[in-house]
């Protein structure tokens, strides 16, 4: 009786055993950090909203300065200027924020479109390797508790993103 479950339990146990499932890792975090395509779409972005990013700064150094005037001029200036000076920041102030803020959302949202292109090129990548390679499944490095350092696939996905640029 015993030998027949042991038969039994070796006879189902190898196909299981033959048929191992290749796997693979890729380290996201890293990829994307060491991408030069990365370094093109920030440099794409500073000429895009250069212009808006510089208004902003002027703003901010415009009210930076009537602050400083304010501060060592008051003792010198009439209840009216004191009071035309107040009024001149806070609609500065209030105009800032809302050119500092549009600018914001548009800048997020052009980078998330940029990266979105980046994720699909990466992803593309990742299945070309995969299928080349005959892996079975790549999974996420955060998903995973141990991996061999060869199962690693993330400096071949970094190489095949920076020879294609």
């Amino acid at each position: 009786m015993f030998n027949r479950a042991a038969l039994t339990l070796c006879l189902l146990a190898a196909p299981l055993a033959a048929h191992a499932e290749k796997i693979a890792v890729v380290d996201m975090a890293t990829v994307f950090e060491q991408l030069p395509q990365r370094e093109q779409i920030s440099q794409s972005l500073k000429s895009e909203f250069g212009d808006r990013m510089a208004s902003v700064q002027k703003m901010q150094e415009e009210l930076r300065g009537m602050m400083e005037k304010q501060q060592r001029d008051a003792a010198l200036m009439s209840d009216s200027q004191k009071t035309e000076m107040v009024r001149k920041m806070e609609s500065i102030q209030s105009e800032l924020q809302l050119k500092g803020k549009a600018l914001d959302e548009d800048l997020r949202r052009r980078q998330g479109e940029e990266q979105n292109k980046l994720l699909v090129k990466v992803q593309q990548v990742i299945t070309d390797i995969a299928k080349k390679d005959n892996y079975d499944i790549v999974l996420q490095r955060g998903a995973v508790i141990f991996a061999k350092p060869d199962a690693d696939i993330s400096s071949k996905v970094i190489e095949a993103l920076s020879k294609g640029k």
